[in-house]
């Protein structure tokens, strides 16, 4: 097992000599069967889900203390699981779930010894608001997903996700927490706006910590609901995206339901 900390100060990202550095490290952990733990910033987050794409790590974000030994029992439990069989499909899922909560359970005791966090006023921009989307035409979105798609308008899909987010001003929002709905609806709503969603923007969709929300999207990715697709620009980043089969379900789910959707005035 080996574990990295490499994280950015400020908004900059990690220089050029470190990624290759990780780089040549994740090749070389995939080559030898080790398992990966990496602990980087939100402000790295994108540069390091972008390098290392072989040996299936797993990356921790502005992680404490709790986090890192809960990332370490979690490989731990999957190397005994492996040991004695194939994990199913299922299996994957499960150790996920137990996961999160865990975490979370971490993470609240983590908290206790330490000052609250100042909460955004009421009626404030959302986090979705801090990050851009990067526009593309819409022509070429539409490449690989087998043509154009039957959607409703982003616009209203992007209504039931201000929705979601409505009910944390009332319950506790740790009570709704989906972060594989939320981040199809917004990857959803990217693909009809013609934007590419990156690693960071997407976990902030996803309204859990950062961390939890990589175990969700690595675990997407592998089960081909998600697209993990290199800019061709710029070989130190990559976005995600939904499969075929994926646009396919959402469509699907969006023609099932009962009585027309609207948005609101």
């Amino acid at each position: 097992m080996v574990l990295v900390d490499c994280s950015a100060s400020g908004s900059r990202g990690l220089d050029g000599l470190m990624l290759a550095g990780l780089a040549r490290l994740d090749m070389r952990v995939a080559r030898s069967g080790a398992k990966l733990i990496v602990s980087t910033s939100m402000a790295a987050l994108d540069d390091v889900f972008a390098v290392l794409d072989q040996s299936a790590p797993q990356i921790l974000v502005d992680a404490g203390r709790a986090e890192r030994v809960v990332a370490v029992g979690r490989l731990m439990g999957e190397a005994g699981a492996a040991r004695v069989r194939e994990m199913a499909e299922e299996d994957r899922l499960t150790l996920l779930r137990l996961s999160q909560q865990v975490e979370a359970i971490a993470q609240s005791l983590d908290r206790i010894s330490q000052p609250p966090v100042p909460v955004a006023p009421e009626g404030g921009a959302t986090s979705l608001s801090m990050f851009k989307r990067e526009q593309r035409p819409a022509e070429v979105l539409h490449q690989g997903f087998g043509g154009a798609s039957q959607l409703p308008d982003p616009r209203m899909i992007r209504q039931l996700i201000a929705n979601r987010q409505a009910r944390a001003r009332f319950f506790d929002g740790a009570l709704f927490g989906d972060p594989a709905w939320d981040m199809l609806l917004d990857l959803t709503a990217a693909h009809g706006e013609g934007a590419r969603v990156s690693v960071t923007s997407l976990c902030i969709a996803a309204n859990v910590p950062a961390t939890t929300a990589l175990r969700w999207l690595t675990q997407m990715v592998e089960s081909g609901i998600f697209l993990r697709l290199p800019d061709p620009d710029d070989k130190r980043r990559a976005f995600i995206a939904l499969s075929d089969r994926s646009l396919a379900a959402m469509t699907g789910y969006f023609a099932s339901l009962r009585g027309p959707v609207t948005l609101a005035a």
